[in-house]
């Protein structure tokens, strides 16, 4: 009988992860037991490999990407594990393996589930999924008051340990633009950081503007009116900054209105670096829109109000794992998307928080009695997010928080006509062009 030898190749970076209550080895092993509660248990953001014999179990945290690639080898399998498949395509043309790769056959372990691979040899069997975080639904009560105190309270504490961890001169900055998440996040550190004592003086709001963006405004408007104009720095950036080659090569991604937040997001990151060289530390409220599921459900013909209110973590998971509209090579919703924030700052050298990611925070959004708050209508849950977000974070601060309409990333920094120039809004051409790089 032939005997196969396996082989796990690990290619992520441990020191990216920002565990805060367990030691790497510890965080692997819960892992590696594969019980729910204990991954549950791990406190942080992490993506994690862990292997016993022919057994291997990865699990990540929502804000940062995990994948992996089957190769065949003479000998037995080599599953190899990175944050991107360009790190995956390096290593299997360097091991003599690159003509088996292609993006398409990478896989993605999705977000809150512990993945399970066993390298039997050729066929290998399907992962097995369990999920390791499970919010409940309607935990929340309809007072909206104390549904914010809860969800702005569990933000709070994230941004507490998260800043804890942050070396004492460093400086901060939050990416802003006066929209409601990113306004909850900054007004929030600022709180924590007085709280704890820190020099908010090391705290900035960083807000793109190509000149004609209505963000700039909207940014200085908020600062103001909450008496915290002195904190705003606009970063000013051109067209001639934009390269969707660029942009689909770092996220490795195609979808449009995610590469056109990468593009804002890349653009922000490079023109930071080349002010500050050595800054580190930004924060910003991707995820928030999620959490309180404020997207406009007429721009996507397969939503209807009433899927997005019965379906848990809609927003965070897409249709969910095992569902026929799952990608397995990119996972669904924030858990594929949140590449277009991760991957810019990751590029430029930026270690970036999303404290709207963590569980804590989605597990009291999750727990909203969406369908009594709103009653299957759409404008009253397009305003559920404004009214929950302010009156938590004016019970939290004291401070009355300036609500704008929403308005995407993309759309706020430029004009959404200069935005179709520049970066191409159907995903047939932008796959196109992303398939191209691996030709």
């Amino acid at each position: 009988m032939h005997h196969y030898v396996e082989r796990v190749v690990d290619l992520t970076d441990p020191d990216t992860n920002e565990i805060y209550n367990l030691t790497l080895d510890q965080a692997r092993e819960r892992v590696l037991n594969g019980r729910p509660e204990e991954v549950r248990g791990i406190d942080g953001s992490f993506a994690l490999v862990a292997r016993e014999g022919k057994r291997v179990r990865m699990a990540r945290s929502l804000d940062r990407p995990l994948r992996y690639f089957l190769a065949k080898r003479h000998e037995g399998p080599a599953l190899v594990v990175a944050d991107r498949m360009d790190t995956i395509r390096a290593w299997l043309e360097q091991e003599g393996f690159g003509n088996q790769f292609h993006p398409s056959y990478t896989r993605m372990v999705p977000a809150h589930y512990v993945v399970e691979i066993q390298l039997l040899g050729c066929p290998d069997p399907d992962p097995v999924y369990t999920r390791f975080f499970d919010p409940q639904r309607d935990q929340q009560p309809r007072d909206l008051a104390e549904v914010g105190r809860r969800y702005i309270g569990a933000l709070a504490e994230e941004i507490q340990k998260w800043l804890s961890r942050v070396p004492s001169h460093e400086p901060i900055g939050v990416c802003f633009s006066g929209g409601i998440d990113s306004g909850a996040v900054f007004l929030t550190t600022y709180h924590v950081m007085q709280r704890l004592g820190m020099s908010p003086s090391r705290l900035k709001a960083f807000t793109l503007s190509f000149s004609e963006g209505p963000d700039l405004q909207q940014a200085r408007q908020f600062l103001d009116q909450v008496g915290l104009g002195m904190f705003l720095e606009p970063i000013e950036a051109d067209c001639s900054d934009l390269n969707v080659e660029e942009t689909l090569r770092i996220v490795e991604d195609y979808k449009p209105l995610d590469i056109q937040s990468a593009s804002m997001a890349i653009t922000l990151c490079r023109n930071l670096r080349a002010r500050y060289p050595d800054w580190k530390y930004i924060v910003d409220g991707d995820g928030g829109d999620e959490n309180l599921k404020d997207y406009p459900i007429e721009e996507n013909p397969e939503l209807t109000i009433r899927s997005v209110v019965h379906n848990q973590m809609l927003y965070q998971e897409g249709w969910g794992v095992g569902r026929i509209k799952h990608s397995l090579t990119y996972s669904g919703g924030l858990s594929r998307s949140y590449t277009r924030t991760y991957a810019p700052a990751r590029h430029f050298g930026f270690n970036g928080f999303s404290p709207f990611t963590r569980p804590n925070v989605i597990e009291v959004a999750e727990g909203v009695p969406f369908v009594d708050l709103t009653e299957y209508s759409v404008d009253r849950l397009y305003a559920l997010k404004g009214q929950i977000v302010a009156q938590g974070v004016k019970s939290l601060t004291g401070l009355d928080m300036p609500v704008f309409t929403k308005r995407r990333f993309q759309h706020g920094a430029m004009s959404m006509e200069t935005m179709r120039r520049h970066v191409p809004d159907q995903e047939a051409q932008l796959r196109k062009a992303f398939l191209a790089l691996y030709a």
